[in-house]
């Protein structure tokens, strides 16, 4: 395994920053050795590259980022904290030179969800800043304003670099090939997984009750007695927008439904829409501004309740639909096709696609954990109960599950695992393109590294010898 392990750690071509995982206690920063000798905690300039400085204290700030997403910090040194630091600066400062924008709008919507995740992780503002060791909030914001910017720069750069990289089923052959026979892969327990979708239905009652709530409260905010924020704030079920007056800056490439962006791009400014659905209920729109193809926009959204009822029906369907695929009398494939209301996987029998690989298996210990454990007791080809589970609007519905096909522990086979291995293929030719592109741009922009960081031994060549 050492030819893919290599592979593997070299895939990580940077660390993301910020809170989008769960916040842990900061207590790994400490342990980190000093680069050679014991150092003076004096807050200098230890690097420049371009127009970006980079401080000791950012290496430090790094240590505290990576630690806030779970990513073991202890046998990373300060020398190659601030290679990764360089390396940030170095995709940053390019894609500035290639004119790659990334608007402040961009960095403050993406900024606001990760202090709302890390409030939520944290119970409160102040006990962010406490841990990420600023002074005050506005320190705080300013700050993670820089790193997020700076980050969304550098995802963009990297994206750009690797976009037109393709990998050929020769090149793949010969990838294979290369890998001595010792040191093949091994690919976990795998599963490929269907499922049937049934989803309650609403009642015309539920849904008329909606509507004449949204009704009622265009007539308030027309009539002066309310604000859309106040109503947004106090009655919407966005969770996006709810706690800034269900606000939205969107153009015609935002990815909303059509539904959504043909009403909001009907209205004039001012104007508030009539209620209208979506695949998440109801909604009405005021636009704020318009300019040219961006408008501001702010939305509630309210959706039907599911009546008991209504439940009780869905879940007495999942068991007739169960009961004919245990008798024979429909296959699961053709039961998905005809019965199932999820339309993304009815098409293709109810089979569901892996996101992170596209295709249809799933590694055991990889698969998100509520699906691994509603599938591993299942037996190929046997039917589960139904189950209730709820979508992110929050509505309930029932599912059917089948396991179609389990792929016990293996090693790599070019024939049965083809995709697998075309997929590590593709990373190597990502990692030397990237490799590439980083040496010749080290070579032309300005890099200067102070201190004893010029006696570290790097991966990249920042001190130009």
């Amino acid at each position: 395994m050492r030819f893919t392990n290599k592979l593997m750690l070299l895939v990580a071509i940077g660390f993301s920053t910020l809170a989008v995982a769960q916040v842990t206690p900061q207590n790994e920063v400490a342990e980190n050795k000093p680069v050679q000798k014991q150092r003076q905690k004096i807050d200098g300039v230890v690097a420049t590259l371009g127009d970006y400085i980079i401080l000791d204290s950012d290496i430090d700030k790094a240590y505290l980022e990576m630690s806030s997403q779970n990513i073991p910090t202890k046998d990373i040194s300060r020398c190659q904290m601030l290679g990764k630091l360089l390396e940030e600066k170095l995709y940053a400062h390019q894609a500035v030179q290639d004119s790659i924008v990334v608007s402040d709008e961009e960095v403050r919507e993406r900024m606001g969800r990760q202090i709302d995740y890390m409030v939520e992780q944290l119970k409160s503002m102040d006990a962010v800043v406490k841990y990420f060791k600023k002074n005050n909030e506005d320190e705080f914001r300013t700050d993670l304003f820089d790193i997020i910017k700076t980050n969304m720069l550098t995802d963009q750069m990297q994206r750009k670099i690797i976009d037109e990289v393709e990998i050929t089923p020769e090149e793949v052959r010969t990838f294979f090939k290369k890998i001595p026979k010792d040191e093949l892969p091994e690919f976990g327990a795998e599963v490929e997984v269907s499922q049937i979708v049934i989803k309650p239905k609403v009642t015309e009652e539920e849904k008329q009750k909606v509507i004449d709530k949204l009704k009622q409260f265009k007539k308030d905010i027309q009539d002066g007695t309310s604000t859309f924020f106040s109503k947004a704030v106090l009655y919407s079920e966005d969770p996006g927008s709810k706690s800034n007056g269900g606000f939205y800056k969107m153009t015609r490439k935002t990815p909303f439904v059509k539904e959504f962006k043909d009403v909001a791009f009907s209205l004039g400014e001012g104007e508030i829409s009539d209620p209208f659905e979506t695949e998440f209920g109801y909604h009405i729109i005021l636009v704020e501004k318009i300019r040219g193809n961006e408008i501001d926009l702010r939305h509630i959204l309210i959706t039907p309740k599911i009546t008991d009822e209504s439940l009780q029906e869905a879940r007495d369907r999942a068991v007739n639909i169960r009961t004919k695929i245990i008798n024979k009398e429909i296959s699961f494939a053709d039961a998905a096709r005809s019965e199932s209301d999820e339309k993304e996987t009815r098409a293709n029998g109810g089979a569901l696609i892996n996101p992170k690989t596209q295709d249809t298996r799933f590694e055991l210990t990889k698969m998100d954990p509520a699906l691994y454990g509603q599938v591993t007791g299942l037996a190929e080809n046997e039917v589960s109960m139904p189950m209730i589970e709820q979508d992110q609007t929050g509505k309930r519905f029932y599912k059917l599950l089948t396991v179609t096909q389990r792929h016990e522990v293996h090693t790599a086979d070019y024939a049965k695992d083809y995709t697998r291995i075309k997929e590590l293929a593709l990373k190597e030719k990502q990692i030397k393109r990237i490799g590439d592109w980083s040496e010749e741009k080290i070579k032309e922009t300005y890099v200067k590294i102070n201190g004893e960081y010029r006696d570290c031994e790097y991966t990249n060549n920042w001190l130009k010898k």
